[in-house]
């Protein structure tokens, strides 16, 4: 048995085991790592540790340590109310407002995880106040990001087509954008309809006190009895409404003063203006200054904490250790995977095949499963070039294919093991987290089952270029 085959295997084994026994995947990946890069693959710790994701390390902490800290002094409460505002209530836009965001940063030339890192928390924390599906509003920001990716002055767009041009292919910049800007859209479509946006509609308009329950108010004073917690402190307050239960309401804080007749407002105070500050010095330091996103938060975190410790104490006990464990493990064996050879060999194993519509839907699954868990644009980097041979004879659209490796490889971003999907689960506030991973991953799986053969299909079979 080659090497490779057995780097597989293994992989597909810590997968079963993760799956059956309450074993952190992280942990099991990294014993992977461990046994086949040293008795497989000859490789020392270095080799091993040269796939760890550092960079991906920084961003979960920093980013999720920020907004521990601005969930704990009331700064996402009151962007929470504020973004209801913005709509009128109309709960059931918030998502599609979201996903534009996303998009419009990615569009502009912002990174990809770096848009779901500055929009994903705010996105999941309005998700848990008015009982939005949490799944449905991560893969929304998720989607929103791809969907704007391939802009013709977007990163993504613009390594795409210079790996295009190098490769002396003809290519589409318009083209590449817009499947990926409607692939992305019509999942997020399916999504909405799937995951209780018809119900959103239905609900109305609430008030941006309401906590969800329209009419009524999850942290105001009135009759019968509710419960929530306090995100911020790790308390429990009670608040009141016939509605019963609110979810995730939150405690009424001194700072949260009775802001009329019509209920409780959430009102700036020092700590909130300055967190509020460092978001958008976030935002313009990544996107302005081409910062690395995980540096600058923890930076920003730690001026906050110093300033107010009480509000930051229980912070960085917030973030989110066993997903970070679970990511940078798995991601550390690909990179064994990778250091060994195991990726290549796979892909040059199908650009051999001598059928070429055979060929371009096997590399359209290579680009969605080996993206499911490693970088988008590496892995289309080293697949555009593989789809050369079959395309020079004519018999394959080059346009098509580009184009469909582009959303095969990124629609897949959703997974929890990828940059993007993996600041979804760390962002995501008073979820079953384990609950909340199966979910994605059930999801990501059936992305990387169904939409290479769709995006194969339509922008392949046709021969377009």
């Amino acid at each position: 048995m080659s090497p490779e085959l057995i780097s597989i295997l293994v992989l597909v084994v810590v997968f079963v085991i993760a799956t059956t026994r309450s074993v952190n995947m992280g942990a099991l990946a990294f014993a992977a790592a461990f046994g086949v890069g040293t008795l497989v693959a000859d490789l020392d710790a270095d080799g091993i540790f040269a796939g760890f994701p550092g960079d991906l390390f920084v961003v979960l902490v920093g980013v999720t340590y920020l907004f521990a800290i601005a969930r704990a002094n009331g700064t996402t409460d009151w962007l929470v109310h504020a973004a209801v505002r913005l709509v009128r209530g109309r709960v059931a836009l918030i998502p599609w407002v979201m996903f534009a965001l996303t998009g419009a940063l990615t569009a502009i030339g912002a990174v990809s995880p770096a848009a779901v890192a500055i929009v994903a928390p705010i996105a999941l924390s309005f998700a848990t106040r008015y009982s939005i599906s949490p799944l449905l509003m991560g893969t929304m920001v998720v989607h929103g990001a791809q969907a704007g990716g391939f802009s013709p002055i977007s990163i993504y767009g613009s390594i795409v087509n210079g790996i295009v041009e190098r490769e002396k292919l003809p290519g589409s910049e318009i083209g590449l954008f817009l499947a990926s800007l409607v692939a992305n859209l019509l999942i997020a479509a399916v999504l909405f309809a799937v995951l209780g946006g018809r119900k959103l509609w239905a609900r109305g308009a609430v008030a941006p006190e309401d906590g969800g329950v329209p009419g009524k108010g999850a942290a105001s004073a009135g009759t019968g009895t509710g419960s929530g917690a306090d995100t911020g402190t790790g308390g429990t307050g009670t608040g009141t409404g016939t509605g019963g239960t609110a979810p995730a309401a939150v405690a009424v804080r001194p700072e949260q003063e009775t802001g009329g007749a019509e209920g409780t407002g959430i009102r700036l105070n020092p700590a909130r203006i300055a967190t509020l500050a460092a978001l958008v010095a976030l935002v313009v330091a990544v996107l302005g200054f081409d910062l690395d996103a995980g540096l600058t938060a923890v930076t920003l975190a730690v001026v906050l904490s110093t300033a107010w410790p009480d509000d930051s104490r229980r912070a960085v006990g917030e973030i989110a250790w066993s997903t970070v464990l679970l990511i940078c493990g798995v991601l550390t064996y690909v990179g064994v995977l990778e250091e060994m050879g195991t990726i290549t060999w796979a892909g040059e194993g199908v650009g051999g095949i001598g059928v070429p519509l055979l060929a371009a839907v096997l590399l359209c699954y290579i680009g969605a499963v080996v993206s499911a868990f490693a970088s988008s644009v590496g892995i289309m980097g080293a697949l555009i070039p593989l789809a050369v041979p079959f395309l020079a004879q004519g018999e394959i659209g080059a346009v098509g294919m580009v184009a469909a490796l582009a959303v095969s490889a990124t629609v897949v971003d959703v997974s929890p093991f990828s940059t993007n999907g993996a600041l979804v689960l760390a962002a995501a506030p008073d979820v079953d987290r384990d609950r909340f991973f199966r979910q994605l991953m059930i999801y990501g799986g059936i992305v990387v089952a169904a939409v290479p053969v769709l995006a194969w299909l339509v922008l392949v079979v046709p021969g377009f270029g």
